[in-house]
């Protein structure tokens, strides 16, 4: 049983992520968390509109909005020219590498 003593959220994720299956589906999600907002930084420092950056890679405003929202309820994930495609729109590149899992 959790405690309600405002920790419950930190006691709740500990007992939750304890479990190799849920600990799984956090850290894919995780990573959909984080390129979506790189995505959304490197538009808002290139001073682009979802608009704009739509126009640009014949889209749909709702599909960067999707992009930058980690794929919304969908749970699609992007292709790997789509994220290239809106890497270069926002002047900027696709660098993906593989990264040991002891390394920080």
């Amino acid at each position: 049983m959790i405690k309600d003593d405002g920790t419950w959220y930190e006691q709740l994720r500990t007992e939750a992520l304890a479990d190799p299956d849920v600990l799984a589906e956090y850290e894919a999600y995780r990573l959909h968390l984080e390129i979506a907002k790189q995505l959304k930084s490197a538009r808002k420092k290139a001073h682009l509109s979802q608009e704009k950056v739509a126009s640009d890679m014949f889209t749909s405003k709702s599909a960067v909005a999707r992009l930058e929202a980690a794929g919304g309820s969908s749970k699609h994930s992007p292709s790997l020219s789509t994220l290239a495609r809106y890497a270069k729109t926002v002047g900027c590149h696709l660098e993906i590498k593989l990264v040991p899992n002891n390394a920080s």
